[in-house]
């Protein structure tokens, strides 16, 4: 056996395109490592423990999706809205573990893409690699308007919001340019206590302040776009499996992934349950979306202020996962990627500039960006997040355990892993619907404002 195997991607040898070795399939253990003998090399990219990695999870998932969650518990009520966040929290935790168990197969795997390659071709490497620069991107803008949210509460409205996008953007630049993810992780300490700070002062905002006569519902009928369209808030507040494979590739024992995902599954779930419940128990049916506007200004004011590090380096992470990969992409096994070479690190200014401005120009230049979001997400986080790691276990229970026998002889996990797939594929085509009609009632409506204005 060559020392240097490969992977069989939809029937075919997976050759690495940036080396020119190849051998046979699926030999785990030899397969060269996405960064090859790091300790070598100026630039050390294996660095992160996973007490690191869970703090950027945590910095990066537990961000601005949280503002959204008390709105689902006054659409479908609060035991079916708890019982859906906990269920999400638990499946998240599961799906998490097929794909740091198809990495740790798979050890030459950096993104979604280079999955894709290994099990289905370079058509769905493209495709998914695409999806992740796109959810990326869409991802730091997100993340820029929340920040343009707080800025302007914090001024009472005082200068304009374009502007306010434009200086977030700036700083979000600034936060994705260290090369590795390690000179971020102080930040992801900073991020992630900031956010769990910035809910509690919301939390008791709200309890000193309960709207009179507020109106509660413990579980209500509605149709299924209302439903579902609530139902998206949770399952998309926990989208943030496509950077695993990222930040897995920079840990110094990529084994121990699994406890920093115990880490952002435990902690996000709680965290999500006590800060929903408690906004929706002290406001009501009346809870707004994002919820800190639902507070008297002065609590809303104090909660944004605290919250608002955490959503630029929100953008900021995703910045730099859309840069890592197609950096990585462009010099992988070369010297650019390894070594301070003024091409190498040219290009990677040039690419989290030209990150940061795309999602600071979508921000501001797309009135429907709000429901790109959505869209973005239902096509590929629901996918992420869910759908594609049922294929990473069937992928390789399939030829690494003996082929259709390994499957037979495994039917509970064959079964999950079958339901993961389908339930990825229900998010997708559903949340795709609800997003699309979102779009079309608020044209109707006349909701939709215009691009490049205050």
């Amino acid at each position: 056996m060559a020392s240097h195997p490969t992977y069989e991607a939809h029937g075919q040898p997976y050759v690495d395109e940036n080396t020119s070795v190849t051998a046979e399939k699926q030999d785990s253990k030899g397969a060269k490592d996405v960064f090859g003998e790091d300790g070598i090399h100026q630039i050390q990219y294996k660095t992160l423990s996973w007490q690191a990695v869970s703090l950027l999870m945590i910095a990066e998932i537990v961000s601005n999706g949280i503002l959204s969650l008390p709105s689902a518990l006054a659409v479908v009520g609060i035991v079916p809205a708890v019982i859906l966040i906990v269920f999400l929290g638990i499946f998240g935790l599961y799906t998490a573990k097929l794909l740091i168990d198809f990495k740790l197969n798979h050890p030459n795997v950096h993104t979604m893409g280079d999955a894709g390659y290994i099990m289905f071709g370079p058509v769905a490497r493209e495709v998914l690699a695409f999806g992740t620069v796109s959810f990326a991107v869409f991802g730091s803008g997100s993340g820029l308007l929340s920040s343009q949210q707080a800025l302007s509460t914090l001024s009472n409205q005082g200068m304009c919001s374009m502007y306010l996008v434009i200086i977030t953007g700036t700083v979000a630049f600034l936060i994705s340019l260290p090369r590795t993810l390690d000179r971020l992780a102080w930040m992801g300490v900073l991020s992630a206590a900031v956010i769990a700070v910035a809910g509690f002062i919301a939390m008791i905002g709200a309890g000193v302040n309960p709207v009179p006569g507020r109106s509660l519902t413990i579980a209500a009928s509605s149709n299924f776009f209302d439903a579902f369209l609530a139902v998206t808030n949770p399952v998309f507040a926990y989208a943030g499996h496509f950077m695993f494979f990222i930040l897995i590739s920079e840990m110094r024992k990529p084994e121990d992934a699994i406890k920093a995902a115990w880490c952002l599954q435990g902690f996000a779930t709680v965290f999500y349950v006590v800060f929903s419940v408690v906004m929706y128990v002290y406001i009501g049916n009346t809870v707004q979306s994002p919820v800190l506007f639902s507070l008297p200004p002065v609590w809303a004011k104090a909660a944004f202020a605290i919250g608002l590090p955490n959503f630029l380096f929100s953008s900021g992470l995703y910045t730099h996962t859309a840069t890592k990969l197609v950096f990585v992409r462009m010099f992988r096994h070369s010297e650019h990627l390894h070594s301070h070479t003024l091409l190498g690190w040219t290009v990677w200014t040039l690419l989290c500039f030209a990150g940061s401005a795309m999602a600071a120009i979508l921000a501001i230049a797309v009135p429907i960006f709000s429901y790109l979001i959505g869209i973005t997400a239902a096509l590929f986080a629901a996918w992420y997040t869910y759908g594609l790691a049922g294929f990473f276990w069937l992928h390789d229970a399939y030829h690494l355990e003996g082929g259709m026998d390994g499957l037979k002889r495994r039917p509970i996990g064959t079964t999950l892993a079958v339901l993961t797939v389908i339930s990825g594929t229900f998010i997708c085509v559903a949340g795709t619907y609800v997003s699309i009609k979102l779009i079309a009632e608020a044209y109707a409506n006349g909701q939709v404002g215009r691009p490049f204005v205050c």
